[in-house]
């Protein structure tokens, strides 16, 4: 399998993924502004979406969308846990978690990216993510992980765009069940293992 992605982007979720399920993974960088991977070609012909993650999983078949990504990847080592089996009500709760993440949490705090978002605009944006991150506050009170115990593809990406805090200077200090699961999360080695690769961690 061949993960195009961009360093930090939401692709780390799956990258993040694929180490924990010890699955090799061949990368390639994507200039999302150039729309050019590192080798030259042309990103519109790989996804014609423009956006990464973009997973060739061979055969000619190309797999995008983060969610749907990572839960395709789980399951290919279903041993490993990063995924409740198919059909059962846990499964249906992963995929509950992973909607949040993907139209709640990543589309507010990512659009903070878009330059031209400014004044009030911006504020209630702003505002809209102390809803979602209070609301997942309480969604990883008590717990190691989101859906307990276990560590799954939903900690992957939450993971990934809760790093995105960083970026924009958001203080999680409001929200000590999130400081402390983001800390848990980022200290493993697989997920420190795969922002190497990334360059984004020493």
């Amino acid at each position: 399998m061949k993960l195009y992605y961009s360093p930090a982007a939401c692709s780390l979720s799956p990258h993040i993924v694929a180490m924990e399920a010890g699955i090799p993974l061949e990368i390639e960088k994507v200039d999302l502004k150039a729309k050019k991977t590192e080798k030259g070609t042309d990103y519109w012909t790989i996804n014609p979406k423009g956006y990464v993650p973009a997973l060739d999983v061979g055969n000619g078949v190309m797999l995008t969308e983060g969610p749907a990504i990572v839960q395709y990847i789980a399951d290919q080592k279903p041993d490993s846990g990063l995924a409740p089996k198919n059909g059962t009500m846990e499964r249906y709760k992963l995929q509950e978690m992973l909607n949040f993440i993907t139209t709640e949490m990543h589309k507010t705090i990512g659009g903070l990216f878009n330059p031209a978002m400014q004044g009030e605009w911006r504020e209630a944006t702003l505002g809209l993510i102390d809803r979602r991150l209070t609301a997942f506050d309480k969604m990883v009170e008590g717990k190691q992980y989101l859906m307990g115990d276990r560590f799954t593809v939903a900690d992957a990406y939450a993971f990934t765009v809760l790093n995105w805090t960083r970026v924009h200077k958001l203080d999680l200090a409001k929200y000590p069940n999130i400081q402390a699961y983001f800390a848990r999360v980022g200290e493993r080695p697989k997920v420190r293992e795969a922002m190497k690769a990334e360059g984004l961690a020493g």
